[in-house]
């Protein structure tokens, strides 16, 4: 219950608007019942965005099929993510990782080290933390833009449109050959 108020403060207000007194009124608890388990924000926000996804998973399902399919099913799968319960999750590591060091090194070692980085370790490319770093950029602004921002019409866009769109230009920066 504590744990879900924080995820859903965080998701709503950013790691810096979100208070310990605002997660515990949401908890419906006492602001000292936070601090006696959690210590501070930091620790509650770091207990908070426990991911409930298994990178594991993620990088098998991107792994499985087609290698020239391989940027279709990264979309898709990110999408997937992002359209279930993780999702806030996620958008609240997206808001707090714009202002909070600790935040954004949170979400791009999730990223980078536990999804993408075995991706194309797996693919046996040149350049793999060029690519990771590109492809990451891709996924990043998409979630921004559709997920955060809203920007129409991405946030409105059909699931297999968004797939189709964006696909391509991951399936370059995964396989194909990058200028020197």
């Amino acid at each position: 219950m504590i744990l879900d108020a924080a995820r859903s403060c965080f998701a709503e207000r950013g790691y810096d608007r979100a208070t310990i007194r605002d997660i515990a009124a949401a908890a419906g608890v006492d602001p000292a019942l936070l601090h006696h388990h959690f210590g501070n924000k930091h620790e509650l926000f770091l207990a908070a965005m426990r991911l409930p996804v298994d990178p594991t998973d993620i990088v098998r399902g991107m792994l499985a099929g087609d290698p020239e399919q391989l940027g279709a099913r990264v979309v898709g799968i990110f999408l997937t993510v992002w359209d279930s319960p993780a999702g806030g999750v996620l958008a609240g590591m997206v808001r707090s990782a714009v202002s909070h060091e600790p935040s954004s090194r949170m979400l791009s070692e999730f990223m980078a080290s536990s999804v993408l980085t075995p991706v194309v370790k797996e693919l046996g490319v040149a350049d793999a933390k060029l690519r990771v770093t590109y492809v990451a950029s891709q996924l990043f602004g998409l979630a921004l833009a559709r997920y955060v921002l809203r920007l129409e019409p991405l946030a409105s866009a059909k699931r297999d449109r968004v797939v189709s769109d964006i696909a391509p230009t991951i399936q370059r920066y995964l396989t194909e050959p990058l200028r020197p």
